[in-house]
């Protein structure tokens, strides 16, 4: 059997490469003009067909010769993005003629994807996980049940296994840095199908994005520095996030990452606007900051923004009104500029509450809130304020009164991330 296998790497090796660098192209190539990356793949797979067709008839007579030659045939056809029934044809006749060709199966289920057969392409992936634990086929896998999650009832349990599965695959490899990247996506759509307000998850997404930037290999992937970007975005990291949609749009020009840094360099603008130009507000708000948090449980110490730690702050409570409420083009979250009793102004966040909870004049109380100072530059601008966020409807008290559990928000939300 180990001669039979030598022999047919030394048949189907040149071609194998040929395949192998054309989806590492595919992965690695992004020019400003995406016709222009087609026309490359269809140069690319028009030669490594050829290749595989001068093999000789009688070297791909037997099934497992055949099967070999129909995997590889399939899987140069099924380089480019959109669905090609030829490639699904090729593939569907490799693993008819060697069903333990795992990596058959594999292109299969991808292939199959794309016409959006989900659960035969989830069959697909299953039956070469059967031949054996493969990284690869576990990171499909993640992935496809990232995409099945969409629309469907219970789309945090599916997403559950997406992550199971993730880090499955990495425990045949730690080192693996493609499998940290998958990891990464799935607790970051994690994140965004259970309603964009557990940090944790965030926290986790990104550790998972740091294990795959230590994969040299990785350093050529632009969704990486997107999705990272887009993490770092959430946890309000302004300057890393920015520098990440600019690596990520310098990488790949297709995406929409300079559309992102300008959305993020437009929030900066408007909350630094507001901050300045809010002196006249602060007498009005200080004096109706003072007679606030009558009803605040005593296990809380009432404390101004100038005493918070960087951080989560246990046990204590702040109080400010709102001044302003700030419209920005991302659905979460919902920011606030909001002044203490001592007259300092800080910008709050706010995730997991409906956005009618909190209105322009309101009293707020804020309890265990996490506060931050931004300070960085940007392009040759300075950004410095005061910020808070809170993540829980139990964390605020609007006019001295908890707010009704009808206004909390647990509803999915999509980002333009890829899975």
């Amino acid at each position: 059997m180990r001669e039979q296998n030598n022999e047919m790497e030394e048949l189907f090796g040149e071609a194998r490469r040929a395949a192998d660098d054309l989806y590492q192209l595919r992965d690695t190539y992004f020019p400003a003009n995406p016709v222009e990356k087609i026309s490359e793949l269809q140069r690319k797979s028009d030669l490594a067909l050829s290749l595989l067709d001068s093999l000789p008839l009688e070297q791909r007579r037997l099934p497992i010769q055949r099967g070999t030659y129909e995997f590889l045939r399939g899987k140069i056809l099924d380089v480019f993005p959109d669905y090609r029934k030829e490639a699904e044809d090729h593939l569907s006749k490799a693993v008819k003629l060697n069903p333990s060709l795992a990596d058959a199966w594999l292109c299969l289920g991808n292939c199959i994807w794309k016409k959006g057969d989900l659960a035969s392409a989830k069959n697909c992936f299953t039956l070469a996980l059967s031949k054996g634990s493969n990284k690869e086929i576990l990171c499909q896998l993640s992935m496809l049940e990232r995409r099945m999650a969409q629309g469907s009832e219970n789309q945090a349990e599916i997403v559950e296994e997406s992550i199971q599965h993730a880090k499955e695959a990495i425990t045949l490899d730690v080192k693996d840095g493609n499998s940290w990247y998958n990891l990464g996506n799935a607790c970051l759509t994690s994140f965004f199908v259970t309603g964009a307000w557990d940090h944790s998850k965030l926290l986790q997404s990104l550790k998972a994005y740091q294990n795959a930037e230590k994969d040299e290999r990785m350093k050529s992937n632009p969704d990486l520095y997107f999705n990272c970007a887009t993490v770092n975005k959430y946890l309000e990291n302004y300057e890393r996030a920015l520098s990440g949609f600019e690596a990520a749009a310098l990488k790949d020009p297709g995406l929409n990452a300079v559309e992102e840094v300008q959305k993020i360099v437009d929030l900066l603008n408007k909350l630094e606007s507001l901050l300045k130009g809010q002196a006249r507000a602060k007498r009005h708000a200080a004096l109706a900051s003072s007679r606030a948090a009558d009803n605040l449980n005593p296990s809380y110490k009432r404390i101004t923004i100038d005493i918070l730690s960087e951080g989560l702050n246990k046990a204590v409570a702040i109080v400010g009104k709102v001044l302003f409420f700030v419209k920005h083009e991302s659905i979460a979250p919902l920011y606030y500029l909001v002044c203490d009793s001592n007259q300092i102004c800080y910008v709050l966040s706010v995730y997991g509450i409906s956005n009618d909870a909190i209105k322009e004049g309101d009293q707020l109380t804020l309890l265990e809130p996490y506060y931050r100072h931004v300070d960085f530059s940007w392009k040759g601008k300075c950004y410095q304020f005061k910020s808070i966020r809170v993540d829980f409807l139990e964390q605020v008290l609007v006019n001295g009164k908890a707010l009704a559990s009808h206004q909390a928000v647990r509803t999915s939300i999509y980002a333009q991330h890829k899975p």
